[in-house]
């Protein structure tokens, strides 16, 4: 039995990219709620990074973890940045701060051409949110509403560089950082796009983890520009904080899939000892090189196995199963599921 359950476990490099696949946790708090008010010329490019991050943290983790509603000021059409008009999904004053569909976080959304005066309905909303003790952000000049429902008086918070003088003009019991980013206990701030994004992984991390921060990164950051300008895929083979040997050999296991290569082949490519071989995947990966080895290919398989049509057949020769018998074993023991009922799932889902 202990033998059993040990396979089920991926080592820390390979269980994120598998966390949404792996066999359901028993279930814990309901989704964290969290609605976005959408002011008028609301930048789409910080909104769909915000929300990107919730979709994405929903995606890896094998039961949702936040719903995501979404509210114009007056009319559920409301225009962007772009000239684009968004259907929102209800108004302003639907917007729910009390009872059971009550939303936990409230994020008001701005943009470069948004008004900068109060919006009277908004700010009651807004101290209503701050009086039920809910979460509160503001995403590029989104601030600025907070600062006028009193709900950022004496704390620090983050604005897009055009606003600060007027930030600083209008609020006096507000400060206004130079950061892109403010993160207290109930107050999220950032001032553009790229810190929409990691502001909203920083409450992600707080709720849920550093994993679920680390699978989600893994899949919207895959592309990342390099130091050196060069955009590369975010890898394990590419990581520098890897010993280039190591990266070495987890090139040679990426790229001999299909007819695994043995640790001693590995070792000899590399001019290492096995031993040393294996000094290295324990010590940086925290597992063996053979079990890295099985975690790569077994992760391929599901990968093939739930987007494609290929026979379990043909995936488990293409992942160096020696059966797909043994595939199918493999397979269960890691996710809890067949490939079969694994594929009939996903076409379900």
């Amino acid at each position: 039995m202990s033998q059993v359950s040990e396979k089920r476990h991926f080592s820390h490099r390979l269980r994120d990219t598998n966390s949404a696949f792996l066999p359901a946790r028993a279930a814990g708090n309901a989704p964290v709620r969290v609605g976005f008010v959408l002011l008028p010329h609301f930048s789409m490019m910080a909104f769909t990074a915000a929300v990107d991050a919730l979709v994405t943290a929903n995606l890896v983790q094998s039961t949702p973890l936040f719903t995501i509603t979404s509210y114009g000021l007056h009319s559920t059409t409301v225009r962007s940045d772009l000239a684009i008009d968004i259907s929102a999904n209800h108004t302003l004053e639907a917007l729910p701060l009390e009872g059971d569909d009550a939303l936990d976080v409230v994020v008001v959304c701005g943009g470069f051409r948004c008004e900068l005066s109060e919006h009277a309905a908004l700010s009651r909303k807004l101290r209503l949110a701050h009086r039920k003790e809910k979460v509160l952000a503001g995403l590029w000049n989104g601030a600025v509403a907070l600062a006028y429902a009193g709900t950022l008086d004496g704390l620090c918070c983050a604005i897009h560089p055009d606003n600060h003088s007027f930030a600083r003009e209008r609020f006096s019991q507000v400060e206004v950082s130079n950061q892109a980013m403010v993160v207290d206990a109930r107050t999220l701030t950032c001032a553009g796009p790229s810190s929409a994004l990691e502001m909203m992984l920083m409450m992600i991390e707080r709720l849920h983890g550093p994993d679920t921060v680390r699978a989600i990164r893994e899949i919207l950051s895959s592309d990342r520009l390099a130091d050196d300008s060069e955009t590369r895929l975010t890898l394990a083979e590419n990581d520098p904080t890897l010993p280039g040997a190591l990266r070495d050999l987890l090139r040679l296991m990426n790229s001999n899939i299909e007819e695994p290569l043995g640790i001693e082949e590995l070792a000899g490519y590399v001019n290492l000892s096995r031993r040393r071989v294996e000094r290295l995947f324990q010590t940086h990966l925290q597992t063996t090189p053979s079990r890295y080895y099985l975690e790569l290919r077994i992760t391929q398989a599901r990968r093939l196995l739930l987007q494609s049509d290929d026979s379990i057949a043909n995936i488990a020769v293409a992942c160096g199963f020696a059966s797909s018998t043994h595939f199918s074993h493999c397979f269960k023991d890691f996710f809890g599921v067949s490939p079969s009922q694994a594929r009939q799932l996903r076409r379900s889902a």
